[in-house]
């Protein structure tokens, strides 16, 4: 039970927890978005009302990749290890080159793109406040 300020001081919840539980949303989105890539491929559900084998060639590279490379950021993601986040990052990156330099083939998607943009800042932000926190409790050497 908490009686005085120091045990609620103490009992907040860390920067790291912070930043692993916020992984792990990230990896339960990266984890849908790779069962409907999937589900896409498979002919379970058409995108745009556009069916996998109806797409042109580009757009059914991008949702075999993206089917891949969401599942296996989520892992990682899941996992808490840094291939995991390179993977998720490099996937947000892939998505906003593919909204900005090529539009013309997959169309713009500013609140796709923001929300990636979003979504990254966050992390490093958890991140930079997690790191923060460690080096203030371990003792200098």
């Amino acid at each position: 039970m908490l009686t005085n300020l120091q045990d609620i001081v103490g009992s907040r919840l860390h920067w790291n927890t912070l930043l692993v539980w916020y992984l792990r949303a990230m990896a339960l989105l990266l984890i849908g978005g790779g069962v409907i890539h999937w589900a896409r491929i498979v002919g379970y559900v058409p995108w745009r009302e556009v069916w996998f084998w109806d797409m042109p060639l580009a757009w059914q590279t991008a949702t075999v990749f993206f089917g891949v490379l969401d599942l296996v950021a989520a892992i990682g993601l899941w996992l808490t290890v840094s291939w995991g986040t390179v993977m998720w990052i490099f996937r947000a990156f892939c998505q906003i080159v593919m909204h900005t330099v090529f539009w013309e083939i997959f169309g713009r998607r500013p609140y796709e793109i923001s929300f990636y943009l979003l979504t990254i800042s966050i992390f490093a932000l958890l991140y930079y406040m997690s790191l923060r926190e460690h080096r203030a409790r371990t003792p200098a050497s």
